[in-house]
């Protein structure tokens, strides 16, 4: 079995800054990590290895030279192999335009039989990139999965997570899901993980390499584009009624209905 998981590096802070200009991310400064719903998809593809023996784990990321950093994180926890898809071409993708990608390079990287991405990246927190990539590929998937019941090289039967509890889909295979973070708990990087990370090479994939239309890529290729970002304005405007209950709750009925009537 061949298993593609699709990580994604992202700020490790909540303190996000964006450039006016451009209406992008400030990267500069701010230190990176996995994004952390993609750590519950490795762990799934590991759990998954580890239950049927012959298997192959790549990952797959696209960004910034520096991403290959969030690839050598997942290789230390168990994942054989990972290509970083990076190219002047590829920045300023919507989701769009980021699904298209990442499907061309799956197609250029040969067989698989199952394809798990994290629910979403807590930069966009869109969820859609994994269904774009089963769409591409014409493939099943199955969003918010949290528990794989059973899996073999032909099928699958999975846990899908809803409002009222979960219902059980079974999907025949090559099929794609999404995870969420109670499928499981990521497990922290060995020793011989971090010394194999640190030797391994990454290879980079550029528009030519994947086979890709580049007008369906990056910022040319994305059907929406940000025209401004900011943050709401917080406006406080309390008001405290103290003293007798009944005194209090009649002010209170009056002041509420002041701000209707307004």
């Amino acid at each position: 079995m061949r298993i593609f998981v699709c990580i994604k590096q992202v700020p490790d802070t909540t303190d996000v800054k964006i450039d006016p200009e451009t209406n992008t991310l400030i990267r500069e400064g701010v230190e990176s990590i996995v994004n952390p719903f993609d750590l519950f998809a490795v762990e799934e593809a590991l759990k998954i290895k580890e239950s049927l023996g012959d298997c192959e784990i790549v990952a797959i990321s696209m960004g910034p030279p520096q991403a290959k950093d969030a690839l050598k994180e997942v290789v230390s926890m168990g994942v054989d192999k990972a290509y970083l898809l990076s190219a002047k071409e590829f920045a300023g993708a919507d989701t769009l335009a980021t699904s298209y990608t990442l499907s061309a390079a799956i197609k250029h990287l040969g067989d698989y039989n199952l394809i798990i991405c994290g629910q979403q990246a807590i930069d966009g927190d869109t969820a859609q990139v994994g269904p774009g990539i089963a769409g591409n590929l014409d493939i099943p998937q199955v969003a918010y999965v949290r528990k794989v019941e059973r899996i073999d090289t032909y099928s699958a039967r999975v846990q899908r997570m809803t409002e009222d509890g979960y219902i059980v889909i079974e999907t025949p295979l090559p099929a794609l899901l999404t995870v969420v973070k109670e499928i499981n708990i990521p497990r922290l990087p060995t020793l011989r993980g971090k010394l194999k990370a640190k030797k391994v090479e990454i290879p980079v994939l550029t528009p030519s390499d994947i086979g890709i239309e580049t007008e369906k890529a990056g910022l040319t290729g994305s059907a929406t584009w940000v025209i401004k970002i900011f943050s709401p304005e917080i406006k406080k405007n309390s008001k405290i009624f103290s003293g007798e209950v009944k005194t209090s709750v009649k002010r209170l009925v009056e002041a509420l209905k002041e701000k209707l009537n307004k």
